[in-house]
This record gives C-alpha cells, sequence and structure tokens, in this order.
C-alpha cells in the first residue's frame, strides 16, 4: 500500500492526470526530499514493472484510481518501497503460517515435489501452487504475479 501511496503521490499533490519523468523527479528527489535521483529512477521503473504507471510519448501517469489514496500529513515512504515482492516468497509464507510450519519446511517439501514427483521438471512457482493447493490454501490473488515471475526469470 505504501509502494501505490508513493506512487499517487505526485499526481494528487499535482492535480494533474500525468507528469514528465523530470517532474516526477522534482518531486520526489528535490522538493519532498524521499530519495535521490537514482532511487526515483529506481522507484519509477519497478512501478512500471508492477503496472502500476503507463509511460507514452514521455508522459507517465498512474495505472490505477488514485482518488481512493489520501497521502498520510508527514508521509515519508521507507526504503521497503524498493523491495520486490516475491510472490512465490509470499504464497510459502502463507503456506507455512496456515499449516504451522516453517519456511524452511515448506521450501524443502517444494523442492521434494519438484524432484520425486516431476524429475526436476516442474517451475518452483508452479510447485509452491500446488502445495497450496493441496493445503487449501488461497493462491488465486498471487496467480497471474506468479505468472509474471515465470517469464521474467525464463
Amino acid at each position: 500500500m505504501t509502494f501505490q501511496i508513493t506512487i499517487a503521490a505526485p499526481f494528487r499533490h499535482s492535480r494533474k492526470p500525468e507528469m514528465r519523468k523530470n517532474e516526477l523527479v522534482y518531486y520526489y528527489a528535490l522538493d519532498r526530499k524521499w530519495m535521490s535521483t537514482d532511487e526515483v529512477n529506481l522507484l519509477l521503473k519497478n512501478a512500471e514493472e508492477e503496472g502500476l504507471l503507463i509511460q507514452d510519448n514521455g508522459m507517465f501517469r498512474p495505472n490505477f484510481d488514485i482518488s481512493g489514496f489520501v497521502i498520510p500529513i508527514g508521509f515519508k515512504p521507507t526504503s521497503a518501497i524498493f523491495e520486490k515482492k516475491n510472490p512465490s516468497q509470499e504464497l510459502i509464507e502463507r503456506i507455512a503460517k496456515a499449516t504451522s510450519k516453517k519456511d524452511t519446511e515448506v521450501v524443502a517439501e517444494m523442492n521434494k515435489l519438484i524432484k520425486d514427483n516431476f524429475d526436476g521438471n516442474l517451475l518452483p512457482e508452479a510447485a509452491i501452487a500446488i502445495i497450496a493447493k493441496r493445503y487449501k490454501v488461497p493462491f488465486e490473488d498471487k496467480l497471474e504475479e506468479l505468472k509474471t515471475s515465470v517469464k521474467k526469470n525464463r
């Protein structure tokens, strides 16, 4: 949520539907002093990769409804916004919590499934989805992210 608030902030504050990159760099790095210019570039790249920002003819615009986001007074994003979300890890944690197992036990089970049942010919993303289904842990909300992860990593 913090990531989306960070993306929405310059558009909400400026009341503009789209902004140029230099306007965004100015907002984040100089006006708000939230991050360096290199971090702004990383933020914009990550936001595009996650589908939160669309760039068209040098103009950036949010790819989600920013009207529902309130920028809290004194808001400042933490470094957590630069961490990539790993859908497999999130699913591993979800399974571990639901089954009262440790993350390492879930990973070991995933590796065993890949090796023993599929002769090493199953991607970890698919294996973790199978394990989630086995334990009746909801995973449907992560399917698109898992598919995207497979495409990026292969």
